[in-house]
Order: structure tokens, then sequence, then C-alpha cells
């Protein structure tokens, strides 16, 4: 019996193959390049890759063959780190941040994240879903094939868990894969304002053990800044998760150095998020633990901050990823690819690294890295064909969509730009 797809003429595809571990230094420029290549897909997994018309002995009458053209193609595309799931949107405090409002001023003033929060418990779940679904189709079409969806604007029993039951409808009905993670901890919503001791308690003994019971999130992560959980509440906050069995995650040392990079290698976490304000020492025990640096420079180019200092991160020996953080504040943006592109012009990666930090490094830091993030046999059918010559073509040719094609588990979900149903 013969393979179910066959893509053949690869101008150049770049597997990532190699060990499933964060990619360090300079391992983040080893992509691993092939011309003229083929690739096999059985059962919604890689089968073969080959060169050239070798794939000849392994098709049958069955076997589909699609033609890559020439083009460039790579593993699907991660953003390991969005707010996916929320009801409204904030272009209202446009103003304010051109005006150079600082953000916790918003959200002590009732918006920013509360602004959100008021929009998602009015919203219905066919709403959150419907309008979910539409940020997953750009997400898409842009290359993305798997997606890190956190909760996080309920901030109360009912609509932590209808977001988080909303994620995973998406999951279960979308082509894109979900990861979900509970993030209850990410402000004080305005009835515990003045009782912040209190939600918290609620949060992990009563909200937390409901979406655990429910099997509703796989991570656990904290929003440790000042102003929102300090590092006592954090780690208090993660180390009730981690009892209940989550893995964890943490936003850290964004908007001021409050010491969650150390706390996340404390704590264990899978990723510590963001880290514009991180110090060395934190950045060095992150390279000791193995931990993956998200960064998120939509958020930076968005708020006109400072961006996290990519390089002297890297040199350090921490593995880096790269997402967008979408979400309805901060980076209202579904294009992971102008993402990457900032990863060169802004944070001064190398194409190849940027890459990598889309793909098996970003795996690495939702803990799929057996499954995704590079194209190697036995590893899921997820690929992106992109209209170009080269991965530095991608990062040059800033501002658009170079998406020819996408395939999720070997059926073709993308083409001329358009999901395909």
């Amino acid at each position: 019996m013969g393979v179910d797809l066959i893509i053949k003429n690869i101008g150049k595809l770049i597997t990532m193959k190699g060990n499933n571990y964060p990619r360090i230094k300079e391992q983040m420029n080893d992509i691993d390049i092939i011309e003229n290549a083929y690739i096999a897909v059985k059962d919604g997994k890689i089968y073969e890759i080959g060169l050239g018309n070798k794939y000849r002995d392994i098709v049958d009458d069955s076997t589909r063959i699609d033609d890559a053209l020439g083009l460039l193609m790579t593993p699907g595309l991660i953003d390991s780190h969005t707010h996916l799931v929320h009801g409204g949107s904030r272009e209202n405090e446009f103003y304010k941040k051109l005006s150079g409002v600082p953000y916790i001023e918003i959200l002590n003033n009732g918006g920013g994240i509360l602004s959100t929060v008021e929009s998602t418990r009015r919203s219905s779940f066919e709403e959150l879903y419907e309008k979910g679904k539409k940020s997953l189709d750009r997400m898409l079409e842009f290359g993305v094939t798997t997606v890190e969806s956190k909760s996080g604007y309920g901030l109360d029993l009912n609509t932590e868990l209808k977001q988080l039951e909303v994620g995973r409808e998406l999951n279960n009905n979308h082509p894109i894969d979900l990861v979900h993670t509970f993030l209850g901890a990410h402000a004080i919503p305005k009835e515990y304002k003045n009782n912040k001791i209190n939600y918290i308690e609620k949060m992990v003994n009563d909200i937390m053990p409901r979406v655990k019971s429910m099997g509703l999130a796989e991570f656990c992560d904290v929003f440790c800044e000042e102003g929102v959980f300090n590092i006592e509440e954090s780690e208090h906050i993660l180390k009730a998760a981690k009892k209940m069995g989550f893995k964890l995650k943490i936003h850290a040392d964004e908007i001021v150095h409050l010491g969650g990079t150390e706390l996340a290698c404390k704590m264990g976490c899978i990723s510590a998020d963001h880290l514009m304000k991180a110090s060395e020492v934190g950045l060095k025990k992150l390279a000791e633990n193995k931990i993956v640096a998200n960064l998120l420079p939509g958020t930076s180019f968005n708020l006109n901050k400072g961006y996290a200092d990519a390089r002297k991160i890297i040199d350090l020996n921490v593995p880096v990823s790269l997402s967008s953080d979408y979400n309805p504040g901060s980076c209202p943006s579904e294009n992971l690819q102008f993402i990457m592109q900032l990863g060169c012009l802004h944070l001064n990666m190398t194409p190849n690294e940027v890459l990598t930090a889309v793909t098996i490094n970003a795996a690495c830091a939702i803990d799929r890295q057996n499954d995704i993030g590079s194209i190697e046999v036995g590893k899921k059918a997820d690929f992106a064909i992109f209209d170009a010559p080269n991965i530095e073509y991608i990062m040059y040719h800033f501002g658009i969509n170079h998406i020819d094609r996408v395939y999720k588990n070997g059926k073709l979900v993308v083409k001329n730009k358009s999901i395909q149903h």
C-alpha cells in the first residue's frame, strides 16, 4: 500500500532536524537545508524525506502528489504565547498609549485587561468561539499550525471555564492544534480590588482545581509584575499549580525587574516570557536550567517600549523562542511572520535563529518537541510552503504574507492564502 501524500519538487526544504531539545547559541543557526527534496506522508505523519523523484516506489493509485513548484518549505510555524479567546477590543485606549499613558495606570483606572474582562464576561460562548475561529483562520493563513491559548480574561470561575471550554471546542474543530494554559493570575478583578489575598485563595482553592479536574488546561501561567502579582504571590500560585500537576509558565520581568526570571528557575517553568527587564543573573539561571526565553517583540513594537536583549540572551546560552502575544491590548495582531521580521530588525537575530525560535524552540516552549517543530520521520506532517527563494527573503520583504500553502497533519488547509474546506 502506498503513502497518502507526496510533496515533490521542494526547492529548499528546511527541516530543523536534530535532537528534540531547545537549541542554543550556534545551534540556533543550524537549520538543515535540503535542495530538490520530496516528503512522503502517511496517516498524518512524515513517512519519508528524500531527493528528486526517488519516491516512486512508495506511491500507488491512491497517493496524492502535490508539486511544491520549487518553493521554500519549513515546519509549520508555532505561536507559543497567545491570549486567543477574549471578548471585545481596545482601540478606545489607543490614543492613551500614543499619549504615553503607562499601561499600569490604564489598568488601575479600569482599562487594560480589566476592560477585556468585562467584555469577555458579557460575551456568549458562541461569540467567543466565532471571534477565536476568525483569529485562528488568520494565523493559519500566515503559516501557523500550533497555538498556545491562555485564559485570564474571566477572573471568575464561570468565565475562566467558558474561555477554556471555547478553546477546547476550537481545538476539536479547527485545523490548528491548541495548547491550553490557565492564566487566572492575569489581573486582580475589580470586585477584589481591595482584597487581593482572597482572590488568590479563591483562584487556588476553587477555580484552579475545577480547571484541572475538567482537563481544560495543561499549563498554569502567572503575570508576575509590579502592581499585579508580586514574587511571593506568584510563587504561591505556581506552587499550588505544580502540586495539582500543571506544567508552569510565567510572564516575567516585562515592565520592571521583580525577579520573575529567577522565580521561573526556582519553580521549574518550561518557559519564561517577555524578559525585557530580566537581570543577567536571572538569564544565566535560565541557561543553567534550560528554560526557554519566550520573547514577544510585537508587544514592544505596539507599546513603543524597549525590546528584550535577544543577542545577550542567546550569547548567555539561553534557548530563545518568539511568539506573537496576540491579545486585544498590547499586541492585537495574528501575523507571526511580522513577529519574525521584528526578530531580525529589532532583536538583531539572524533569519536562521528566528526560524528556530518559531519552530523547534517554540515547540519546546509548549512541551511539544517530540511531535512538531521539525520535519523528521514520525513527526506530524505540519508544513508551511513560502513563495520565497530562501529564509532571508521572508525577513527582508516585510509586512506581507509570504505563504503559498499550508499543510496540517498532511492535509492541505491553505492554498492561495485562503482556507481550504
